[in-house]
């Protein structure tokens, strides 16, 4: 074999598909790129899709001699191959091209360079950063303007990533002075603004640093501070002189034409008798109507005045969509009913006005997307019609959408197929499995399986300008990640614990932290010599000792008594004998024993009034 080659192909080849011998066990593995040299069109680059290793020499009867310890593994012949699929080439038009004729038997494979790679892949343009090639060293950039003009859809099950992922795009957006408008039905994105403090030495790898983003991040609360403090505004929609258009939008589609009729009888007189009107009017207009169908028009407008969504000073689009901001819609603690009834509003205001060209191209970030578009079946919902219309005409008018949900099943598949570029992560729903490999493009029955083994913070690429699905190890976040789950069991303090520390400790409480429940630990005694602090110290107040020998920190030539945290919080477990002789403390001394002896008293029996101060503090461990 040649040095510098990694293995030589053998046997039947295609133009599609080859296989070859590998050299070295550690020379190659799954995944990784090859190329080969191809008469006619030159370097070809490749993609090992199997690896296999076996000896034909050794047997399945040595094989049960080895497993039974009657003889040992020799030195064997082993072979190791591996399976390539062909990607292809770069013409000198720049087009891809896939050979036409086959490798031939006894070609040369070598690893692939990082140029060869990029240029057949398509990674050489793209300013977002989202990560490395899986497997190398290699950046991986998605175009901004293709990723916002022509929609992205992330997908994948909960605890993959999908939050994560989208963050690492928003930042790269961001940094591009993109405009943002984020749909948050958890508040998990408010976390933007601070640094991420985690992993520091993921940012080496990835090659970037921490950062912020508060001075371009604004959160709105459609609820109020109490349930959201983190939010910087209310969010509110227009309550004054609403038309009948607009008040349909707020209804779901279950009204009648005469319901319609009503609610414009009432609208019209109200415009011609009043230049301001409220939605308190019109309930009031429709109450002198004669028709025993106002009630239901009656109760479907005090429904949404209790809401308490509208404003006489509403949240404009103006103010939401600006250059280099993003403005999160927070709905925590939002009805979800009212949740898709402000999205509804809020996208079609949105698509007016970037028809009418009053805020700049934007980016409409969906979260939890299959609750405010669901696909047909699986419920219906007041916004789905305005972002199907996003979805396909959105690219026409700088309207960018990003779909994020974790049930691509129940996403709309209109929707998802309006996304050319897919990042898809770990999925296992056979549902979901499906709906992806049939609603999106360039998605094979060969790369279904390979998102059921994707690892999480690893994302399947597919993109129109990227030739294949790709494998990315998405980058570390510069700005914190406000969607990781929250620890449910904490670890238990045990009582076991006996660190020991110099005497002069207050509390247990200075040592350990809070400790709320330290009265169900053992019972305070009354001649407690004092409180408990209110508040702990950052640090622990370690008293040193006066007299050193030597200046060196932490060797102290005199030993102090030691307290032990252990006994510190739970009480000091004396030995057998120690705890008879406190049990027996309120006896008589000279009580006869069971050989009617009268019973010494203990040389390391302790007196009432020398009673260590924690067992006056925490009592006996014994009951």
């Amino acid at each position: 074999m040649v040095k510098d080659s990694i293995g030589v192909i053998f046997g039947k080849t295609e133009s599609l598909t080859f296989k070859f011998a590998v050299s070295d066990s550690t020379a190659t593995k799954r995944a990784d790129y090859v190329k080969v040299w191809h008469e006619v069109d030159g370097w070809t680059l490749a993609q090992v899709t199997t690896i296999t290793r076996s000896s034909e020499g050794f047997s399945i009867e040595q094989a049960v001699d080895v497993a039974e310890g009657s003889s040992k593994v020799t030195d064997m012949d082993q072979q190791i191959i591996a399976e390539a699929a062909v990607i292809g080439a770069r013409d000198k038009h720049g087009a891809l091209r896939v050979p036409k004729s086959p490798f031939s038997p006894g070609d040369k494979v070598f690893k692939a360079d990082e140029t060869l790679i990029k240029q057949t892949l398509g990674l050489m343009r793209g300013d977002v950063y989202i990560g490395l090639l899986e497997g190398q060293n290699i950046k991986v950039n998605l175009d901004a303007d293709n990723l916002v003009q022509k929609h992205c859809s992330i997908l994948a099950k909960t605890g993959a990533g999908k939050s994560y992922t989208s963050g690492v795009i928003l930042e790269e957006l961001l940094e591009k002075n993109v405009p943002l408008l984020i749909i948050d039905p958890h508040g998990e994105y408010g976390t933007l603004k601070f640094p991420n403090k985690e992993k520091p030495a993921m940012f080496e790898r990835y090659g970037i640093s921490p950062k912020g983003y508060e001075d371009m991040v604004t959160i709105y609360t459609p609820a109020n501070k109490t349930l959201n403090p983190t939010a910087d505004f209310l969010f509110r929609l227009n309550g004054i002189n609403l038309g009948v258009k607009d008040l349909m939008q707020y209804f779901s589609d279950e009204h009648s034409q005469n319901q319609t009729g009503i609610l414009f009888e009432a609208v019209s007189k109200l415009k011609t008798e009043k230049t301001t009107y409220t939605v308190e009017d019109i309930i009031l207009e429709v109450g002198q109507n004669k028709s025993k169908i106002k009630w239901n028009v009656i109760s479907k407008l005090e429904a949404l005045l209790e809401t308490g969504i509208l404003s006489d000073k509403a949240t404009t689009i103006s103010e939401l969509v600006q250059d280099g901001k993003a403005s999160i819609i927070d709905m925590k603690g939002v009805n979800p009913d009212l949740q898709a009834l402000i999205v509804a509003k809020l996208c079609s205001d949105l698509f007016e006005a970037r028809k009418l060209n009053t805020v700049p191209p934007c980016m409409l970030v969906l979260e939890e997307a299959h609750n405010f578009c669901p696909e047909k079946g699986f419920g219906g919902t007041v916004s789905s019609d305005i972002l199907r219309t996003i979805a396909s005409e959105g690219r026409k008018f700088g309207l960018g959408l990003m779909v994020v949900s974790q049930r691509p099943a129940r996403v709309d598949k209109n929707i998802l197929s309006q996304c050319n570029t897919q990042i898809i992560m770990k999925v296992t729903n056979p549902n979901d499995l499906q709906a992806i490999s049939k609603g999106l493009e360039g998605i094979s029955s060969e790369v279904v399986e390979d998102i059921k083994r994707l690892s999480p913070g690893v994302a399947m690429i597919v993109s129109t300008y990227i030739e294949r699905p790709v494998l990315v190890d998405i980058r570390v976040r510069k700005s914190k990640h406000g969607g990781a789950s929250v620890p449910v069991v904490k670890p238990p303090i045990s009582p076991k614990i006996n660190i020991e520390v110099p005497e002069g400790i207050d509390t247990a409480k200075e040592i350990m932290g809070e400790q709320k429940t330290i009265e169900g630990r053992g019972k305070l005694s009354a001649k407690s010599p004092e409180k408990m602090p209110g508040k702990l110290p950052e640090k622990i107040p370690l008293k040193i000792p006066e007299k050193t020998t030597e200046k060196l920190p932490g060797k102290l030539t005199e030993n102090k008594p030691k307290t032990r945290i252990g006994e510190l919080l739970y009480g000091r477990e004396a030995p057998e004998e120690e705890e008879a002789e406190i049990e027996e403390e309120n006896e008589t001394e000279d009580k006869p024993d069971k050989k009617g002896k009268k019973k010494e008293p203990s040389k390391k029996k302790k007196q009432k009034d020398d009673k260590s101060w924690y067992s006056k503090m925490f009592g006996s461990r014994k009951k």
